[in-house]
């Protein structure tokens, strides 16, 4: 596949399974307004992922006409269980680069697992993505939503009891549709 394919189908994925469902009730506005930026990246090592990852966020802090970056690497921790542990050099890299209360990381992989839940959980779907990807978001955008949005803390349940409802069967098929 090629970048726009991969970009497509994660543009699909994020209109039609997390903002359809409203798994994420911040996510709409800015994909109407064209804030949302999707990028690829050929990276295949840790190490180059991380300098992308890098240029993201400088990419992000020098041009507030973006408000949220969905780093899409397809060929850069396939393993989940390797994923997972990426994600502490994620962290490390934001506080290497001063960009602690600037950014924040969050993160979405096809076998995504959160810690003590089955493999098939429908919970787990609210972080499953068509491919590896991971979403810079303004630490002060969320710190505002989080003030501003009635039932912020309900958002988690509710997408539980939503996928739940919804069902494995069901959820694998919402979330293969744009590939």
């Amino acid at each position: 596949m090629n970048s726009n394919e991969y970009i497509d189908a994660v543009r699909y994925w994020l209109e039609s399974f997390v903002v359809e469902l409203n798994l994420c009730p911040f996510a709409k506005r800015e994909l109407v307004k064209d804030r949302v930026r999707f990028s690829t990246t050929s990276a295949e090592s840790l190490e180059s992922l991380l300098a992308d990852l890098l240029l993201e966020m400088q990419l992000l802090e020098s041009d507030p006409e973006i408000e949220t970056t969905l780093l899409i690497h397809p060929n850069a921790m396939q393993e989940f269980a390797d994923y997972n542990q990426f994600l502490d050099l994620v962290d490390a890299l934001i506080e290497q680069e001063g960009y602690t209360g600037v950014f924040q990381v969050a993160s979405f992989h096809p076998n995504y697992q959160f810690a003590e839940t089955a493999t098939d959980a429908a919970e787990n779907y609210s972080n499953r993505s068509p491919y590896p990807l991971l979403h810079i978001l303004r630490e002060a955008s969320v710190e505002r939503e989080i003030v501003n949005y009635p039932g912020v803390d309900e958002i988690g349940q509710r997408n539980i009891r939503l996928l739940r409802e919804l069902g494995v069967a069901r959820l694998k098929t919402l979330l293969r549709q744009g590939e």
